[in-house]
């Protein structure tokens, strides 16, 4: 078997990385020598992290791209002919109403951005990933995804959905030289994830975290994600749950109050 070309003639795609673990992902693959592509809404932040990275002697480029366009995402794949990594990113949270009063839209912005988008990108990625010869998925889900909790019945329908894509996936394209990892972190605290999920009410959002001494940082995240990136070719990380120490599931949580 031929070796794996080195990470500096390499490409990484990692979408929503405007912000938290897209972006530290970005730093830390672009730091691991892979030639990052930023994608996300926001041009102003992306460009923003792409000069910050290319002041630092890396290689990143920035791509403005909402991954629940089908035709964008279909127009940005045109420009691999071969790719090595993708990091499916991109989601976030709306809501935490219980199923009886819970907003539809947020359900289907939930559903859109994480489960759509994921398949958009992957979907249009996939050729040039297997083209690679070496290629790597990974997907960002949560451990919402594997146990529910109460008001967080949309949040955790559409992360279960990412799961079972990211699962199916890897029964799909076995045999081909595409690996299929998923990471699943529990608490997180960014700077934005449950300021967006209470509609920037910064008193709720921060209620979130309140007496956990060490949250997951989205440095903790992205350097998972690294190491699962750059194992061996022949070694698949499955599935990684990750979670603070504090945390022992979706809803024990040891505070000190």
């Amino acid at each position: 078997m031929t070796a794996a070309p080195p990470a500096a003639s390499r490409i990484a795609v990692v979408t929503g990385a405007s912000s938290g673990i897209g972006a530290a992902t970005a730093r830390q693959l672009a730091a691991a020598g892979y030639r990052v592509v930023l994608t996300a809404r926001r041009k102003d932040r992306i460009e923003a992290l792409a000069q910050e990275l290319t002041a630092a002697g890396h290689s990143a480029t920035a791509y403005p791209l909402d991954v629940t366009d089908r035709a964008a995402v279909d127009e940005f794949a045109t420009a691999f002919r071969t790719l090595a990594v993708l990091v499916n990113n991109a989601g976030g949270a709306f809501g935490a109403d219980p199923v009886a009063s819970g907003d539809p839209e947020d359900w289907r912005r939930m559903y859109e951005t994480n489960v759509i988008g994921t398949l958009n990108v992957t979907q249009a990625l996939l050729p040039a990933l297997t083209a690679s010869g070496d290629g790597t998925i990974v997907v960002v889900s949560s451990t919402a995804g594997h146990a529910t909790y109460e008001g967080g019945a949309g949040y955790v329908a559409a992360k279960h959905g990412e799961h079972v894509l990211a699962e199916t996936l890897r029964l799909e394209i076995v045999g081909t030289p595409v690996r299929v990892i998923e990471i699943a972190p529990g608490m997180v605290r960014t700077d934005e994830f449950a300021l967006t999920r209470f509609g920037g009410d910064a008193e709720k959002a921060a209620k979130v975290y309140q007496g956990v001494a060490e949250p997951l940082t989205a440095d903790d995240v992205a350097d998972t994600i690294t190491w699962a990136v750059t194992r061996p070719s022949h070694v698949n990380v499955d599935l990684l749950v990750l979670r603070p120490r504090a945390q022992a599931s979706n809803t024990k949580v040891h505070r000190e109050l």
